[in-house]
């Protein structure tokens, strides 16, 4: 076998789109098969953003309303569209041509996610990707670990032991999207994890209500707010965060109406100190999550969208001092991984494990009944 057979039989393509709603982030990327993952290449990476209008259709979907069939099956084609616009910019920047891609792993985008009532729905259309690029498309990871009686989520821990796990060293992996999770890579080799909490989901909502932005860059807005102490011990008291893992959440609970209805008795409390006020919840409830399952952490790194709001990563760096934790505090960019990447990549993991035929899930953290093969293959 040739080098460029080699690299063109191993070669991945992760695309993630999540809760925060931005867009598509995608990745090519070489997986050697040998579990040698400090071998992992990146080659290429894209992002397509969301259209407005886009947007606006997952967040009409995120709850029950007329004719959902037919809408969510026009919102998976334009979503598909965008995949394979992002697929077609990662070919483009490959070194070698022609190139064979092993197979996309691709999430799709989360719309109802109820793994209490057994079921779990991220909107996509794996077979119609399929034909648009001519590659083969592993999608639909979480079903299989609900079916096993597992939460479905997080995904991502396996990954994060996989590439960032340090022998000896507690290591905490905070993935700030839309919701928080950690993945919780202990030191004696044992990994857990959990979702945590809203991580920018809130602050976007709040921020779209009153100054029409899509987000509040760099925590601009959140920063020239004075945290109101009363309506952070509102928005703590919420059942969910006192709930012993394994857990996850989404949009399902942290949207808008959950925000509204801890809002009447703070009616007078100016916009901006509720902006700074849902920035310090996501630090505080991220950080108590971490305290208190992983006592002994020396390292916390930041990966998502929020590793690039700096007045958040300020907050949680104070959370992390006032719980008087030595825990030094940095993004995945110092493990030589982007925060921007991250995602993206564990699905192009997630899709080489499911042609490797191995599995995908960790019990520990889903709470499946055991591991599990996750994913189905819709071929080119």
């Amino acid at each position: 076998m040739t080098n460029k057979d080699h690299l063109a039989n191993n070669i991945y393509i992760g695309l993630m789109s999540g809760t925060s709603l931005d867009g598509v982030d995608g990745v090519a990327v070489v997986l050697p098969e040998n579990g040698q993952h400090s071998a992992m290449r990146l080659l290429a990476s894209s992002y397509v953003p969301f259209s407005a209008g886009l947007r606006a259709d997952v967040l009409a979907l995120q709850q029950s309303g007329e004719n959902e069939i037919q809408r969510e099956s026009l919102l998976a084609h334009a979503l598909v569209e965008r995949y394979a616009e992002c697929v077609a910019d990662l070919q483009r920047q490959l070194p070698v041509e022609p190139i064979k891609i092993r197979a996309i792993g691709v999430h799709g985008q989360t719309i109802r996610h109820r793994p209490e009532l057994g079921y779990t729905r991220q909107t996509n259309n794996p077979a119609l990707l399929a034909e648009l690029t001519g590659i083969d498309v592993i999608a639909d990871f979480r079903s299989r670990d609900v079916a096993a009686g597992g939460q479905g989520a997080p995904l991502v821990p396996a990954f994060h032991r996989a590439i960032f796990g340090q022998a000896g060293q507690c290591r905490v992996v905070a993935n700030i999207g839309g919701i928080s999770n950690i993945s919780i890579l202990h030191a004696d080799g044992a990994t857990t994890g959990f979702d945590t909490g809203p991580g920018n989901v809130l602050m976007d909502a709040w921020i779209a209500q009153h100054q029409a932005k899509t987000y509040d860059g760099n925590g601009a807005w959140a920063r020239q707010g004075q945290v109101h102490t009363a309506l952070l011990a509102a928005l703590c008291d919420e059942s969910f965060l006192r709930q012993i893992p394994p857990k996850s959440t989404g949009r399902d609970l942290f949207r808008p109406e959950w925000m509204a209805a801890k809002l009447p008795g703070f009616s007078a409390v100016p916009a901006v100190d509720v902006q700074a006020t849902l920035c310090e919840f996501t630090a505080q409830t991220l950080v108590d999550a971490i305290i208190a399952y992983a006592p002994d952490v020396s390292s916390v790194y930041v990966c998502g969208g929020g590793a690039y709001n700096r007045h958040l990563m300020q907050r949680i760096a104070a959370q992390l001092s006032r719980h008087q934790s030595s825990a030094t505090l940095a993004t995945t960019e110092d493990l030589g991984v982007s925060p921007q990447h991250v995602e993206a990549l564990a699905f192009a993991w997630l899709a080489q494990q499911f042609v490797l035929g191995l599995p995908g899930n960790l019990p520990e953290v889903t709470g499946a009944k055991a591991h599990r093969m996750l994913g189905a293959l819709y071929p080119a």
